[in-house]
C-alpha cells in the first residue's frame, strides 16, 4: 500500500473524511476507490459511498479476497446507514468467515456489530441481544466499543433497564472519547439526551406530572400497581400483563384506574369503551362479558368491584395506583408510545391496539414518518413500523486494505 493511501486510511479512522479525499480524490485504483467511499458514507453521500464500494469490490482481482470481503463490510455498514435492510444477510456471513480466517479479527468484530446492528433497527431485541453475547466489548478497539456500547444501550433503555442503559452510555462516552472521533460523541450525546427528555406523565385527580424514563421505570418497579398507557398494559413489580392486543379490555383498565379509589358509572363505561350515546342492553351484557374478561386476566393484580353505581378498581394489598400516559396527547401520541418498545408492529396490529380504523392509523404514521419520528421497513403487507433508534449509529467503516483500526 503506498504512501498516500496509507496516510488516507489513518485520517478515516481518525474520522477525517476531508483529509483522506486530499489525498486519494483522483485516483480510480481499487485501494484509492474504497476509501473515497469511506470517506463519501462519512461526509452522508451514502448512493456515492455505495457505488464507490462496489467498484472498489469489483476491481479487486480474485486472489485479493480479504480486501474484497472488507469492501462487502463496508458496503454493508453504508447499507445500514441508509436504512436499506432488505437485502439478504448471506454476503455479510461470507465476509466476515473471510475475515475470521485471514485473522483479521478487528473488521471480523465490526462485521458482526453490523449485524447486530441490523438486527436492532429491524425490531429483532431479543436476536439482536443473541448476536451480541459473543462479542467481547472490552477488547475491541475504542471506535468499535463505543457502538457496540450504544447498542447494549439500547437494548437496556427499550426494556427500561435504566441503569443498565445509563452505565453503557457511560462506557459509549469513554469510549468514543478515546477514538476522538467526532460523529461517535454527536452519537452517545444524542442519546443521553433521550434520558431528560419526558417519557410519559403520571395523571392524577385533575393534574398530570412529566416523568423521564428513569422515574418511569422506578414505578414500575415498585409496589404500586402501574396501569401504562404508553405500552398498553399493566402490572406490578416484574409481573406485568400486555393489553396492547386487546383494546377494549385496556380502555376499562384505563377508565378505572382513572376513577380510582373511586367507582366509574356503567352508563359511563359504556360510552366511553364502546363508544355510544345511546347504550341498551346489547351493551350492558357486552359490558358485563368484558368486565369478567378483564377480572380474569388481572387476578394477579387487581380485583374488579361491581358497585352500586357501576364498577370499581382495587388492587391486591391495597397497593397505590399509578396511571401512565404519552408525553402528549392525541393519536400520534399513543403510536409513539407504542412503538417506543422497539419492536416492529404492522399497521394492523397498531389499529387493533388503539381501537381505530388502519387508515387513521395510516395517516397519523405518514405525518409522523414525515416528521422523522417513525421509520418503516418492507413494503405493502410486509411493512412495518418502529421508532427511530435512540442513538443514529454514525457510520465508522472499515478499512479495506491492510490497515488494522486502532
Amino acid at each position: 500500500m503506498d504512501s498516500l493511501v496509507t496516510a488516507a486510511a489513518r485520517a478515516l479512522a481518525k474520522g477525517d473524511a476531508l483529509g483522506a479525499l486530499q489525498r486519494v480524490a483522483l485516483r480510480d485504483d481499487p485501494p484509492a476507490l474504497a476509501l473515497r467511499g469511506i470517506a463519501m458514507a462519512q461526509l452522508g453521500e451514502h448512493t456515492r459511498a455505495r457505488e464507490l464500494l462496489r467498484r472498489a469490490g469489483r476491481g479487486f482481482g480474485a486472489h485479493e479476497t480479504l480486501a474484497r470481503a472488507r469492501c462487502v463490510v463496508a458496503e454493508a455498514e453504508v447499507a445500514l446507514a441508509l436504512r436499506d435492510l432488505g437485502g439478504s444477510t448471506r454476503p455479510l456471513a461470507a465476509a466476515t468467515a473471510v475475515l475470521e480466517v485471514h485473522a483479521d479479527r478487528a473488521n471480523a468484530r465490526q462485521a458482526r456489530l453490523i449485524a447486530a446492528r441490523r438486527l436492532l433497527l429491524l425490531g429483532r431485541l431479543t436476536e439482536t441481544e443473541a448476536a451480541l453475547a459473543p462479542v467481547d466489548i472490552d477488547s475491541l478497539p475504542p471506535s468499535l466499543a463505543a457502538v457496540a456500547e450504544l447498542v447494549v444501550a439500547e437494548l437496556a433503555l427499550r426494556s427500561l433497564r435504566v441503569d443498565a442503559g445509563q452505565a453503557a452510555l457511560a462506557r459509549a462516552g469513554d469510549a468514543a472519547s478515546r477514538a476522538g472521533v467526532p460523529a461517535l460523541q454527536a452519537e452517545v450525546a444524542q442519546a443521553q439526551g433521550a434520558l431528560d427528555r419526558p417519557a410519559a406523565r403520571r395523571l392524577g385527580k385533575g393534574s398530570a406530572q412529566a416523568l423521564r424514563l428513569a422515574e418511569v421505570a422506578a414505578l414500575r418497579a415498585s409496589d404500586a400497581l402501574v396501569v401504562d398507557a404508553c405500552r398498553r398494559g399493566l402490572g406490578t413489580g416484574a409481573a406485568w400483563q400486555s393489553l396492547a392486543r386487546r383494546p377494549v379490555l385496556f380502555n376499562l383498565a384505563r377508565a378505572l384506574a382513572q376513577a380510582w379509589p373511586g367507582d366509574v358509572e356503567r352508563e359511563a363505561l359504556i360510552a366511553d369503551v364502546f363508544r355510544t350515546r345511546h347504550p341498551d342492553d346489547t351493551h350492558r351484557a357486552r359490558l358485563r362479558v368484558e368486565i369478567g374478561r378483564l377480572r380474569a386476566l388481572i387476578k394477579a393484580h387487581a380485583h374488579i368491584e361491581a358497585t352500586a353505581r357501576g364498577f370499581a378498581l382495587r388492587p391486591l394489598d391495597e397497593r397505590p395506583l399509578v396511571l401512565l400516559a404519552p408525553p402528549i396527547d392525541g393519536e400520534q401520541a399513543s403510536l409513539l408510545a407504542l412503538l417506543s418498545d422497539g419492536a416492529a408492529w404492522s399497521t394492523s396490529a397498531l389499529s387493533l391496539a388503539l381501537d381505530a380504523s388502519q387508515r387513521t392509523v395510516q395517516r397519523a404514521l405518514a405525518e409522523l414518518e414525515a416528521e422523522g419520528r417513525v421509520r418503516a421497513i418492507g413494503q405493502a403487507r410486509a411493512r412495518r413500523w418502529l421508532s427511530p433508534s435512540l442513538a443514529g449509529f454514525a457510520t465508522i467503516l472499515l478499512l479495506p486494505a491492510s490497515l488494522p483500526i486502532e
